[in-house]
């Protein structure tokens, strides 16, 4: 099945104007996560996923830390339910699985379980706030 995007891995260095666009606009705006939260500092040492639009437009991402920890996960309100999450996550498990990394994991929102769920993704621990967001980490053998 052919989708109306591409998923691609970049560095924070040639990504980041449209990483950025993301983040801003699912974190910030649309969840309220605040801004000095939002940008931590370590995007910098991170792989990122960015999928595009075949017009060329940035419509989802995702991060993961050289220790295997997954996190960013975004898509436009308008690009969800079109399996973009699906192919961000996938291209960075792939990225796992080539680099011989044995366990992925990420903080999961709340609602977002069962997305993880599909992948093999499985809950650890209790659920804790983070940005004021309820989170659940989840981890993930491969």
């Amino acid at each position: 099945m052919s989708h109306p995007f591409t998923v691609s891995l970049v560095s924070w260095h040639d990504g980041e104007p449209l990483l950025k666009s993301i983040r801003e606009a699912v974190f910030i705006r649309e969840q309220g996560v605040p801004a000095d939260l939002e940008w931590d500092g370590l995007d910098e040492s991170c792989r990122h996923a960015l999928a595009l639009s075949h017009s060329g437009d940035a419509i989802g991402c995702g991060r993961m830390f050289a220790n295997g920890h997954i996190g960013r996960i975004s898509v436009l309100p308008q690009w969800r339910k079109q399996k973009a999450g699906t192919a961000i996550v996938e291209a960075l498990l792939d990225y796992a699985r080539a680099h011989d990394y044995i366990q992925v994991d990420v903080d999961a929102q709340t609602h977002a379980v069962p997305f993880y769920h599909s992948f093999g993704f499985v809950e650890h621990g209790e659920v804790f706030m983070d940005a004021g967001l309820p989170h659940i980490k989840m981890t993930l053998k491969l």
